[in-house]
């Protein structure tokens, strides 16, 4: 590592001897710089410093933060150096950072950006006394075939639990709890936050990640969302990760860190058990974890009343999205929310009296209605009014609708008000509509419902998307979770599926509850498509994309023997190896080029090319 002597860019006073203290190695908090430099210690903060210590220092004329990654370090020869300016306060835990240098490798991202998100959101000078527990939740049952099959997945290292839909996984987390203190890893923290308050009442002492952080790290059971994973804890005795096959568990952006595999290298580091909960487990769960599943009637009892309706022989012209089975369902009464993934006002639409399709003169793009009424193009944003090019009339036949035209013509269908929910929507400002309908956005803000409608799913099993049927088999879960468990007779709440594919392996797996045979039908067509899990990929993007791929094809690390790089239409390289250490170890070592690099490793949204 660098020592830092005055890296100002003016002129500045030599030190007059070397500063009294420990030498530290700290990490700056700065994107652009990927080394970490030595530092003295001043001895009055001798004793407040220790490895993930956060600290302010000087660095090119001005004052960073940054964070200890390693004491009493051997000064470098001839530089004599400068000291820390500032102890602000506690930072991860040394067993995080390495978690956090693990991440890095494993995602090809920077360093102090896993740091930053392992350390708590304000400063922490101090931790509170540890809080005693007041558990009064009872001992699990034995004989009980829930809580039987539940603790078969936490005396294994790591497992899947495979938890119906409406399972409540308040046991799960209670057979955590018990075992100690408990980190426990929700989707999103809204549910973290639901799940925190019912553990407190069950008399365990919870910290809500990152609210909590200084609680976690004094010791108790830790909730949060994927952030969560990095939370300061001592020794947790098990991790759980809910929902694992959930897209929110990935972070967005670059890296792509997921919270399932880091979690699962947390627990193999601490040697603590790590259960994966889901309803249709993820094809990377059943590659890395033995999956745990409940009796067959106990499994099928837990998810909901399925209805496929078939479409192939219906007049589209004439019902247009609403089926005759969909409108009876409709109108039987009770809370209703559709589901149809598509914004605006209508996303193909064509001359009604010549019957051309409504096409951007540019680029001969499909254009879009927006709820303004004018024809929008998504692909170069030229506008125009709602006109045909081609015979000038203004009567557009919609032939692929939005959400805020399908609303329009429920509410004609209906005669009564149908409301528009969409994903900035809050719980509190929920309409009081009987019908409700949004986007996929709509299932998040609702708590319960008599009928969940899906108008279109085809779009979801024929999405380009690598995962599209493990994403539209996530749906069906949503869903599944506001109807609640199936029963019999015709008032029963339900999920109503509309499609062409009646037959599709996902819906044969919802209708008969059984996710493992959509597994299946998965794996063998991601070794058909090559990829992942079966093989990891890495997408480039940026400006400075084609040289660092020159870089990786010129250097001088050894490169997997299946190294396959391809170009994409639209200035992306897509790089794939079933070596996936092999790839990583080569990522790491080519030295990044100026200019923006966008990284991503296995992300979830990779088109099908």
């Amino acid at each position: 590592m660098e020592g830092v002597a005055a890296p100002e860019s003016r002129p500045r006073p030599k030190p007059q001897g070397r500063p009294q203290g420990r030498i530290v190695r700290v990490l700056p908090d700065v994107g652009a710089i990927r080394k970490e430099f030595d530092y003295v210690v001043p001895s009055r903060w001798a004793d407040q410093v220790a490895v993930g210590t956060m600290v302010r220092i000087p660095l090119h004329g001005r004052r960073v933060a940054g964070w200890v990654t390693a004491v009493d370090v051997e000064a470098p020869e001839g530089v004599a150096l400068v000291a820390i300016t500032k102890v602000s306060g506690l930072g991860p835990a040394p067993e995080v950072l390495e978690l956090c240098r693990w991440a890095a490798w494993r995602w090809s991202g920077k360093l102090a950006g896993f740091v930053g998100t392992a350390s708590p959101p304000g400063v922490v000078r101090g931790l509170p006394p540890r809080r005693s527990a007041r558990v009064v939740a009872q001992a699990p049952d034995p004989r009980s075939d829930s809580d039987r099959w539940i603790a078969d997945a936490f005396d294994l290292p790591r497992a899947t639990l495979r938890l119906p839909p409406t399972h409540d996984v308040l046991d799960v987390a209670l057979a955590a709890a018990r075992r100690g203190d408990a980190l426990i890893i929700c989707p999103s923290l809204a549910q973290a936050a639901g799940l925190a308050k019912r553990l407190r009442s069950a008399g365990h002492t919870v910290a809500l990640h990152p609210d909590d952080w200084a609680v976690a790290a004094a010791g108790s059971t830790v909730v949060g969302a994927r952030a969560a994973v990095f939370a300061p804890m001592p020794t947790p005795a098990a991790i759980v990760v809910i929902d694992e096959h959930d897209e929110a568990l990935q972070n967005e952006g670059s890296p792509t860190w997921h919270a399932r595999e880091l979690a699962l290298e947390r627990g193999r580091r601490l040697g603590v058990p790590v259960v994966l909960t889901s309803p249709c487990p993820s094809l990377e769960a059943h590659k890395v974890t033995p999956v745990v599943a409940p009796s067959r009637s106990t499994e099928r009892a837990g998810w909901p009343l399925v209805d496929v309706v078939d479409r192939r022989d219906d007049d589209m012209g004439r019902t247009g999205l609403y089926s005759e089975a969909l409108v009876r369902a409709l109108r039987r009464g009770g809370r209703v929310v559709c589901v149809l993934n598509r914004t605006g006002r209508s996303r193909l639409s064509a001359c009604h009296k010549c019957g051309t399709l409504v096409t951007c003169e540019r680029c001969e793009a499909a254009m879009t209605q927006a709820s303004s009424g004018s024809l929008d193009c998504p692909r170069c944003l030229q506008s125009r009014p709602p006109v045909c090019g081609e015979c000038g009339s203004s009567a557009l036949r919609h032939l692929r609708v939005g959400v805020t035209k399908a609303r329009e013509e429920l509410e004609t269908l209906l005669r009564e008000p149908v409301a528009e929910v969409t994903g900035s929507t809050r719980a509190r400002d929920l309409p009081t509509a009987r019908v409700l309908i949004g986007t996929e956005a709509v299932l998040h803000q609702v708590a319960s419902a008599e009928l969940v409608a899906f108008l279109e799913f085809d779009q979801e099993l024929t999405a380009p998307r690598y995962r599209a049927h493990e994403q539209a088999m996530a749906l069906i879960v949503r869903a599944g979770r506001l109807v609640g468990p199936r029963r019999s007779g015709l008032d029963a709440n339900r999920v109503i599926v509309q499609t062409r594919t009646p037959r599709h392996e996902v819906l044969v797996a919802a209708l008969g509850a059984d996710p493992e045979a959509l597994a299946g039908h998965e794996r063998d067509r991601r070794e058909l498509l090559e990829m992942p899990p079966l093989v990891s990929i890495a997408v480039l993007g940026g400006p400075a994309s084609p040289a660092f791929v020159g870089a990786m094809t010129a250097s001088e690390h050894a490169a997997p023997a299946d190294l396959q790089i391809d170009e994409s239409g639209d200035g992306l390289w897509i790089v794939r190896s079933a070596d996936r250490r092999g790839l990583l170890n080569l990522l790491a070592t080519v030295e990044r080029p100026p200019g923006r690099l966008r990284l991503q490793i296995d992300p979830m949204r990779l088109p099908v090319r």
